[in-house]
């Protein structure tokens, strides 16, 4: 009886590390263009957004942020230079199905983003030193 709890145990812990491996899997690596400029993929939903890519291990460099208004309401969107500055970088109002652009340059602190018109947190993307 011991042996198959054991087994039962080993075998969900298994299961558990897959799907974790999997759902991390499934968020695309950004993909850089020919002329530089890092493109990541941002839908807004009410209160939270869901990153297309992965935004783990940004480095310095200039980034194209494609938010798209996936909320049944007005939403917005508010970028800003982390560090001393706290720079406001860039700043739109989304309506429901609208895409926008916001094109930055990513300094050596990170950015920080969230929505202004319904409030989230702010999403802290530090850069790699």
């Amino acid at each position: 009886m011991k042996n198959l709890i054991s087994l039962t145990k080993r075998i969900s812990v298994a299961l558990l590390l897959i799907i974790g491996f999997t759902n991390t899997a499934a968020a695309g690596t950004p993909q850089t263009r020919e002329d530089g400029v890092t493109v990541i993929h941002l839908d807004e939903y009410n209160g939270y957004f869901a990153a297309k890519e992965t935004v783990a291990g940004l480095k310095a460099g200039e980034y194209e942020f494609v938010v798209t208004n996936k909320a049944e309401k007005l939403v917005g969107f508010q970028i800003q230079a982390l560090g001393n500055k706290g720079e406001n970088l860039d700043m739109f109002p989304l309506e429901p199905g609208e895409t926008r652009i916001s094109r930055v340059t990513i300094g050596k602190d990170g950015v920080r983003f969230r929505c202004p018109i319904n409030p989230t947190p702010w999403v802290d993307l530090d850069v790699i030193k």
